[in-house]
């Protein structure tokens, strides 16, 4: 199947669906403290999403068992809920988010600090924030796709960290997951070319360390050599000027 293109309509109704993604995030952030559970911050997450008369997207996509990914300092993407696992000061936790309300997804993730952390650990969260950025300013109807990877790259590596390579953003809209893949790395090629109404969820992830990752058994990603990690997800829409960041209030 190829990229699908999105009617205002469309994009209205994704952009309903950010703004309660965007909202469980806020909630999510003000309950995040020492000593809670990635368990507790699922259960916020889903009793809200759903109080809004909206769904979860992950839950049971693939099999993945809870509402939102709490991946934990070398946890890069996929991290699973668990009662067991508490965050504590010194921690960085990444939350995925994914809503879908009236047939259509938005998806965002955030990295988040625990109480005190490393001031290299804290510009770790700032570049892989500040990378999203430096993309969107090539999402722009007539640019092509592989530009947005491009300066992510560039801006990443600049700065002394590297991209993740097996993993990539995506289109969305009434799936999750939709085509074009966008790696947020350069590669071959210039892309499909970008054109109104098209809708990416564009998700940096960064490793302090080496960009290889391993998957665990449950699914779960890591840094191959154990090396902290942050991600940082919008869901935006191409217009006929500036991009439409769609998971923010």
């Amino acid at each position: 199947m190829g990229i699908t293109i999105k009617t205002d309509q469309e994009v209205r109704k994704i952009r309903e669906a950010g703004r309660i993604l965007a909202k469980t995030h806020e909630l999510l952030i003000s309950a995040l403290k020492s000593g809670i559970s990635t368990k507790e911050l699922d259960q916020i997450a889903e009793d809200f999403i759903r109080s809004q008369g909206a769904t979860p997207s992950f839950k049971g996509l693939y099999g993945f068992p809870a509402s939102i990914c709490t991946s934990i300092n070398e946890e890069v993407v996929h991290g699973i809920p668990s009662s067991k696992r508490k965050v504590k000061d010194g921690d960085i936790i990444s939350i995925d988010i994914g809503v879908c309300l009236d047939g259509f997804h938005s998806d965002g993730a955030k990295t988040i600090a625990i109480g005190e952390i490393a001031d290299e650990t804290k510009r770790l969260i700032e570049v892989t924030k500040q990378s999203f950025y430096e993309g969107i300013r090539y999402a722009r109807a007539g640019n092509h796709l592989y530009e947005i990877s491009a300066a992510i790259q560039n801006y990443v590596e600049a700065n002394g960290f590297s991209v993740v390579r097996d993993l990539t953003g995506h289109g969305i809209g009434r799936k999750l997951h939709e085509e074009p893949q966008i790696p947020n790395f350069a590669v071959p090629g210039r892309g499909p070319k970008l054109v109104k109404g098209m809708v990416l969820a564009i998700e940096p992830m960064v490793n302090m360390g080496s960009y290889e990752v391993r998957i665990l058994s449950d699914n779960s990603v890591i840094t191959r050599d154990g090396s902290l990690s942050a991600h940082y997800e919008h869901t935006i829409a191409i217009t006929d000027g500036e991009p439409e960041i769609l998971t923010i209030l």
